[in-house]
């Protein structure tokens, strides 16, 4: 098993990549059944952990499928510092105005922005 930690912008993009590969309802599937979130979780790897928790919790309310039980205690957690896109923090970087950080934190999806993970691109990738 590989332990070597990419960036986080990595990880959300092999997720993303996954979901639109695999299909919404077998990434679900895939995802409970493999335990990974508690594999990321106890190797503190907090912000990989809540975002797959994030992104299961959205593709089930997108299906209209009840959320998994399994993550009840997860969904209490909260990351300490709001992660934004690296996209957005360069955009924030070079024009030095607050309004983009504040744009994208009210644009994003709810499950994502609950665990203090700034997400709205799930869909959109090459």
């Amino acid at each position: 098993m590989k332990t070597d930690r990419s960036s986080f912008e990595i990880f959300k993009s092999n997720v993303c990549h996954q979901v639109k590969e695999q299909g919404e309802l077998e990434f679900i599937k895939k995802t409970i059944l493999s335990n990974e979130v508690q594999k990321l979780y106890e190797k503190k790897w907090y912000p990989e952990s809540l975002y797959l928790v994030a992104m299961v919790d959205y593709l089930c309310r997108k299906n209209s499928i009840p959320q998994y039980g399994g993550y009840n205690k997860l969904r209490q957690c909260k990351l300490n510092d709001i992660i934004y896109p690296s996209s957005i923090l360069t955009l924030y970087l070079l024009s030095k105005d607050e309004n983009v950080l504040e744009e994208s934190y009210n644009k994003s999806i709810p499950e994502f922005k609950k665990f203090n993970i700034v997400e709205s691109e799930v869909e959109n990738i090459a």
